[in-house]
């Protein structure tokens, strides 16, 4: 049975279908980058006030990138429906039907219509997930303006590539017929994400239109989130389980964990959901939420990710529930991340660990080490290496950060020479694999003078130490006996 709006009242009394009707209102919320997490996370929220008859507002996704258009068409053959199968650690699982989205436009099939839909009235919040990389920041944290899409965005504003160029283009419009402005709600992995995409939009507007920047400044709030739900990439398998199980033929499911959590800043001048009435959180500082979950959550599974693969393991369950791999993360959050980390509200730190622990032992959810191993040069500037530059200011502990590094180098070396069994994604590819080439034939600091991504820590003689140390280990020990020499 193809899943689509008529189809709805057919399936099968254990899965969970939307309540309300879907055509009721025009969407007030634009969501860029409709990809498996936007659709666990903040489509589902919206999907349970909706089913609780305490909201009228529905999605419009929107997808920049070339690469969005498979997901445009599988949602659109679908009436923008996907199941969600909430997987628990006892095997069990929850399908259920998600509605909250009832639209997509495709920006590169047509730039008009998706600035006249995000310059529509309607339309009170644009929220984003982009990915770490789509922020177009270095590791000074300033906007890339020489990149080649800003470049092309700027010469071109009616035709946008970008994140950047599209919300400039919306807003100008915005602007230039007194409509309101939307809220920028930023919902990706990084610290202060709501500043991050503010300082990143003013720079661009600045390169192309001062007044405008000036009204974004006055008009356009950008509230802090932080976000969580471990959201695997959908698998072949998970395709064929609901077909066979539910007898759901569905090309665009999505598989998460039971775990949900969502916290943000109420800045939302021109209105915005109840979410508080479905568990979100709102607090007038996000940033210990943010620090916490960034360093413990996502460099968790950085670390997992790089000693893992080296190991041999696939997903995070089996790195995790190797008791080295295990006892080396619980010391690296312990001993280098938590004395770091500020007091979180209603959260105890040592059961916030705990429970990471037992999230990353689901194996009912199989989060694949490739994915985690992708865009590090993204991930791991926003993720780790604020806690070892923190670290080495107070004199503390580096140790297990140095060694994440050199584990990433000697992948990418491995990668470099046909020897690493797992693909990697990474917009820094090219020049990571050759320093990491030369970092394991010739000198292992070499590595960590890639500026853009490592800024001046090659210069700190403790890291260097360490990174060398630890690089010279896993060369010529192995991943798990240089960690074990270690902890």
């Amino acid at each position: 049975m193809r899943l689509n709006q008529d189809n709805l009242k057919l399936l099968p009394s254990g899965v969970s279908v939307p309540l309300y009707k879907r055509d009721k209102q025009k969407p007030s919320i634009v969501h860029i980058g409709v990809g498996g997490f936007h659709r666990s996370h903040q489509a589902f929220y919206l999907d349970e006030l909706l089913n609780k008859g305490l909201a009228d507002w529905t999605i419009c996704g929107m997808g920049v990138k070339p690469e969005d258009e498979r997901i445009y068409k599988a949602l659109k053959e679908q009436d923008y429906l996907y199941t969600l199968m909430v997987k628990h650690s006892d095997g069990a699982i929850r399908p259920r039907v998600i509605g909250s989205i009832v639209d997509y436009v495709f920006v590169p099939d047509n730039h008009v219509a998706a600035i006249e839909k995000l310059a529509d009235p309607q339309v009170r919040i644009v929220s984003l997930t982009v990915t770490e990389g789509g922020y177009n920041f270095d590791s000074n944290g300033n906007f890339i303006i020489g990149n080649p899409d800003i470049q092309w965005d700027i010469h071109h504003p009616e035709r946008p590539g970008t994140i950047f160029g599209l919300l400039a283009a919306a807003l100008k419009m915005r602007k230039k017929r007194n409509i309101p402005a939307f809220t920028v709600l930023s919902c990706d992995n990084i610290q202060h994400n709501g500043d991050a995409v503010k300082k990143m939009l003013l720079s661009f507007t600045d390169a192309i239109d001062k007044v405008l920047s000036e009204w974004i400044q006055a008009n356009v709030c950008f509230p802090n989130s932080m976000v969580d739900r471990i959201t695997p990439v959908t698998t072949g398998s998970d395709i064929e389980l609901l077909h066979k199980r539910y007898g759901i033929e569905d090309v665009c499911p999505v598989a998460c964990e039971p775990f949900i959590q969502w916290a943000l800043e109420d800045h939302f001048p021109n209105g915005r959901p109840a979410w508080e009435k479905v568990g979100v959180r709102f607090a007038s500082n996000i940033d210990p939420f943010e620090k916490m979950k960034i360093r413990l959550l996502n460099a968790g599974h950085s670390f997992l990710g790089m000693t893992g693969s080296l190991a041999g393991y696939d997903t995070i369950d089996e790195s995790v529930n190797d008791p080295l791999l295990q006892k080396s993360l619980r010391m690296f959050m312990d001993e280098e991340v938590t004395p770091l980390l500020d007091e979180v509200e209603g959260i105890n730190l040592t059961g916030y660990k705990d429970s990471l622990i037992r999230r990353f032992k689901n194996s009912n959810i199989k989060d694949h080490l490739t994915r985690i191993c992708s865009e590090n040069s993204a991930k791991l500037p926003k993720f780790l290496i604020p806690t070892i530059k923190e670290q080495l200011e107070k004199n503390g502990p580096i140790k297990y950060g140095a060694f994440i590094l050199a584990a990433w180098c000697h992948t990418l070396a491995l990668y470099a020479k046909n020897r690493y069994h797992y693909s990697i994604r990474d917009a820094m590819l090219d020049e990571l694999t050759q320093a990491a080439l030369y970092a394991s034939e010739h000198e292992p600091l070499a590595f960590l003078r890639e500026r853009a991504v490592f800024d001046d820590l090659a210069k700190q003689p403790r890291l260097a130490n360490e990174f060398t140390k630890s690089f010279n280990a896993i060369h010529s020990l192995g991943i798990k006996t240089s960690l074990k020499k270690l902890t």
